[in-house]
């Protein structure tokens, strides 16, 4: 084959991948807009939108304005985190590299399809920091997980509290599936952390011998990337900054129980503060199905769920609190995020395109 041949078969290579590729992001945006519809109408079907609209307008706009408040704190108070568990790869980045990171994978979340906000967050760090972004992804698969034990014991403390409804709502039908995802959820991915941080030599000796058969070009990339993601969750081997992790994540997801009490205070729920918790963490966990950006439909049906179903609360009450706080908790971060986007000089489709493999060392350009 002439070297012409080979570049017309190269190039028709990379429009098939293209293509693939294409035809998966658009079915990914499909299948979660798909999702969002039908949760919206699952939780809008036996209630009137009237109703549902009154109850918003009635909404208590200072305490609403003060849940908002809280609520975004909370994203400063992640960035703060971040710096513990990115220890391991570099102890020093900088705090508002890590808030604007923070807060442009959240714009992402809310504004691109397919939960392109943790690998987003990544890319946005490595321009900032010199930290390749497949490293930056490992903290916050790391993240997650912490994320994930915290919201299970969230999710199960107050169900033996003398104030909960009624264990039996959480035993059967969609209260079971949720709690069996939950468990399901945080064990796997606990697991595959551990071993991937106790075992990393052999983890990345299986991963050379599967990628093997892929060629040298695509088996030096991929083993490239995971030894970077593993060497990002070192901090499961130390003991300290594991529990300042832990200790971080207990106070980042009772702030976010208080944005939720106060958020239901605003809308006349008055469950208490525990409840607030509970539902905090179930929609945490109803917000993993993937949707449509934003957690639309996913949010409305864990809070409606906690709330109405499981609190009792009358169902256009509990709407109208999942969709106006839902908007005045979506809404800041977003702009925030675009705010740091315009900064930095990206665009959507640079954020859209972003993938942990494609961080070097870091474009280490300042915000300003």
């Amino acid at each position: 084959m002439g070297w012409d041949g080979y570049c017309s078969a190269r190039d028709e290579r990379d429009s098939d991948a293209g293509t693939v590729q294409g035809v998966r992001h658009w079915g990914k945006a499909l299948t979660g807009a798909l999702v969002t519809v039908l949760l919206l109408w699952w939780v809008l079907r036996d209630e009137s939108l009237r109703d549902i609209f009154t109850n918003m307008a009635q909404a208590d706009l200072w305490l609403l304005g003060a849940s908002s408040g809280v609520a975004t704190f909370g994203f400063f108070i992640r960035a703060l985190r971040w710096k513990i568990l990115l220890t391991p790869i570099k102890a020093d980045t900088g705090l508002r590299s890590r808030v604007a990171a923070v807060s442009i994978g959240w714009m992402a979340n809310n504004l691109l399809p397919a939960r392109a906000g943790e690998f987003v967050r990544a890319y946005a760090l490595s321009r900032l920091e010199p930290v390749t972004a497949s490293a930056a992804f490992g903290s916050l698969v790391v993240e997650r997980c912490m994320d994930g034990v915290v919201c299970l014991l969230f999710l199960i403390v107050p169900v033996y509290t003398s104030g909960f409804p009624s264990v039996e709502v959480l035993s059967e039908g969609w209260g079971a599936e949720l709690f069996r995802f939950a468990i399901v959820l945080v064990l796997v991915v606990t697991s595959l952390l551990c071993l991937m941080a106790v075992t990393p030599r052999l983890v990345v000796r299986i991963a050379k011998r599967c990628a093997h058969f892929l060629g040298p070009k695509i088996e030096t990339a991929s083993v490239k990337m995971l030894e970077s993601f593993i060497s990002s969750i070192a901090i499961m081997r130390d003991a300290r900054l594991l529990l300042l992790g832990f200790a971080w994540t207990l106070i980042i997801w009772t702030w976010y129980g208080l944005a939720f009490w106060l958020g239901m205070l605003a809308f006349g729920i008055d469950t208490g503060f525990v409840a607030a918790i509970f539902t905090s963490s179930v929609v945490t966990f109803a917000v993993a199905v993937p949707a449509a950006p934003g957690f639309f439909g996913t949010f409305h049906a864990g809070s409606d769920f906690a709330v109405s179903t499981v609190y009792g609360v009358d169902g256009a009450e509990s709407l109208a609190f999942a969709f106006g706080y839902h908007f005045v908790t979506w809404a800041p971060i977003t702009i925030i995020g675009l705010y740091y986007t315009w900064v930095l000089g990206l665009s959507l489709g640079q954020t859209r395109s972003s993938n942990p493999d494609t961080g070097g060392d870091g474009d280490l350009t300042e915000a300003h």
